[in-house]
Order: C-alpha cells, then structure tokens, then sequence
C-alpha cells in the first residue's frame, strides 16, 4: 500500500460553527426538556436534574467559547 492510502485526512473546519451551533440548539431542548420532567420527579431525582441541567448551561459556555475561537480563526 502507497503512503498516500494511509495518510491522515485533512482537518476540514469549514462547518465547526455550524455544528456548535447545532449542539447549542440540541443542549438547549435537553435543558427544556429535563426542566418538563421535573414535575413527574422525586426529590433526588429533581436535584440529579438541576445538577444535569447546571452541566449543561456549562457545555454551552463551552460550545459560545468555542465559535467564538472559530470564527477569530476564520478571519
């Protein structure tokens, strides 16, 4: 087998922002949807909910922080 049949692919970034942006959007129904289900929960469970939930706005953070180094490196 040639080098070129194994060589890495190249990194194609030209969607990142499009993804995270993407996974913001998809955090945020999880968020929604978790705060729905809290009204069927315990105790317990509604605290592992805000915890989740707490972990989750942290991600976002996270994927904003993300675009934002995107887009810095785009230009």
């Amino acid at each position: 087998m040639s080098e070129k049949e194994h060589s890495p692919k190249p990194d194609d970034r030209s969607d990142n922002v499009e993804k995270l942006q993407n996974m913001i959007h998809d955090t945020i129904e999880n968020i929604e949807a978790a705060h729905e289900t809290m009204h069927f929960a315990s105790g317990e469970e509604k605290q592992n909910i805000v915890d989740k939930n707490k972990r989750r706005e942290e991600a976002i953070e996270g994927f904003r922080s993300e675009i934002s180094d995107e887009v810095r490196s785009q230009k």
